[in-house]
């Protein structure tokens, strides 16, 4: 947290980068006051909450790890047009505004700073349209992706993109972190699903960016710029977008056991050496394979190294013959207990065992510091070792899931949040891993976004002249560096 005994800085000026929450707190700052003010006389009372124990839930997301500041308030707006009032009168007064989904984020994107608003979108939840035809919704940001998926459904539509945050999470924050899942293997990210966009802009202003039809290419892609963005470039207010198809066949499910790291690395190599693509293609180590077993009491096999979970939604007979596939490239890789499955009810069991990792890890521990990198397919197995003797080398105890059919890894940091020694510890793993991601032509965050936490590791990975383009995207249309501050190029 930022020590707010520093001068506060004049309120003329933009918030520097190596400081993001050189605001005055909320008895000291003259500026915040006044939009508090201004948005009491503008707002219905229940839309703003300043007291204490009220603001407590919404200053970080999940990423207790990085920093966080208090807020002045939290505005809860119901309308674009009430967002309006909020950027203006803040921009007016340069207080910074930090937006909000469900605050189900991994990297601090959505963590408060000191003498900030937070703008927590959650109550912006109505589907505003489903069009068949077209194949498209229209959402407002606070809705829930599970929510958008089953709407979806009753018109035998599909929406893709699936955190595991999908029952909780916002289609507002997933735009904002540029979410994935596990079907982003095959059926991609959000950026693949969304057309347009409603955004406020820093000044106050509302602009439509995209299109609703199924091309176009004029001008800049701002609507993909957005995307990503993590609130840093404007607060999105209404989302478009793309739907498919509702699938209707019977997935085939393939479970291969490995008894080496290198064997399971291997048979991921060979499954996309083969040219299949399984909508699904999950791993999960031996130690999220034992917490799940302590916390649930599953069942899973605990002498492997690790799980392949992979899963084909083809019609037949070429379902039958894709399974076969990923099946011959799992034993052809050594694995131990290979099959395919039919069983809808067993595979759900597995993909949920897969889901329940990060909350079983967390009855282990007082903290789970995640990370998330994304390397070639074709590195996993060197990474996934890599990630084990980092762990030994910092005594710190990592456990591992990965999108294996993208190369995206998510090593799991367990650490008791109130021993110090061990914090530091975890920390320096946390970075080593990035570091190791690098080295190996791979990329600090695969899905979780920058935020607070990814911030060195981005420098570390892009030259100062990309640093620079980014930069002066973010003056360009934040010049007083009011939103979001100190996130992603911060």
């Amino acid at each position: 947290m930022v020590d707010t005994a520093e001068p506060v800085p004049p309120l003329d000026r933009p918030f520097g980068d190596d400081r993001p929450a050189r605001l005055a707190t909320l008895d000291a700052d003259p500026a915040a006051e006044a939009v508090l003010a201004e948005l009491r006389a503008a707002l219905p009372a229940d839309r703003l909450l300043t007291d204490a124990d009220t603001i407590g839930p919404y200053v970080h997301d999940e990423a207790e790890w990085a920093e966080y500041g208090t807020p002045v308030a939290v505005v809860r707006p119901r309308t674009t047009d009430e967002v309006v009032v909020v950027v203006r009168s803040c921009a007016r007064h340069h207080v910074a505004v930090v937006p909000r989904g469900a605050g189900t984020g991994l990297s601090g994107g959505a963590n408060a700073v000191d003498g900030c608003l937070v703008l927590s979108l959650e109550r912006m939840n109505e589907i505003v349209e489903i069009d068949p035809g077209e194949r498209l919704a229209v959402v407002q940001p606070g809705v829930v992706n599970d929510h958008l998926r089953a709407a979806a459904a009753t018109q035998d539509l599909w929406y893709p993109p699936d955190p595991a945050s999908a029952p909780w999470s916002t289609i507002g924050g997933n735009v904002a972190t540029n979410a994935g899942g596990l079907c982003c293997v095959k059926y991609g990210v959000t950026r693949d699903y969304v057309l347009a966009l409603e955004v406020v802009t820093a000044a106050g202003e509302v602009v439509r960016v995209g299109r609703r039809t199924a091309k176009g290419v004029v001008g800049y892609d701002l609507a993909g710029l957005m995307v990503g963005s993590e609130g840093t470039l404007g607060v999105i207010t209404e989302v478009t977008v793309r739907l498919r198809p509702l699938r209707t066949t019977t997935p085939r499910t393939v479970v291969g056991f490995f008894d080496s790291l290198a064997d399971t690395g291997a048979a991921v190599a060979a499954v996309t050496a083969a040219g299949l693509q399984p909508a699904v293609f999950e791993l999960i180590d031996r130690h999220s394979l034992r917490a799940v077993n302590e916390w649930r009491n599953a069942g899973l096999p605990e002498n492997a190294a690790a799980l392949l979970l992979a899963q084909t939604d083809l019609p037949e007979p070429a379902a039958t013959a894709e399974a076969e596939g990923i099946l011959a490239a799992f034993e052809a890789c050594g694995a131990k207990d290979a099959t395919i499955s039919t069983d809808e009810v067993e595979a759900d069991a597995l993909f949920e065992a897969r889901r329940m990792v990060y909350p079983a890890l967390e009855q282990r521990a007082d903290a789970v510091l995640t990370e998330d990198v994304c390397l070639p397919r074709r590195r996993l197995a060197d990474m996934l070792a890599e990630v084990e003797r980092i762990g030994q080398r910092h005594d710190t105890f990592i456990a591992n899931v990965a999108h294996a059919g993208d190369g995206n890894l998510h090593p799991l940091i367990i650490v008791d949040r109130h021993d110090e020694d061990a914090r530091r510890r975890a920390q320096s793993a946390f970075e080593e891993i990035i570091d190791a991601a690098i080295a190996r032509g791979g990329t600090v965050t695969g899905e979780h976004g920058v935020g607070l936490l990814k911030r060195a590791g981005m420098r570390r990975e892009q030259s100062p002249q990309v640093l620079s383009m980014q930069r002066a995207i973010k003056a360009a249309l934040d010049p007083l560096g009011i939103l979001n501050p100190g996130k992603v190029v911060g």
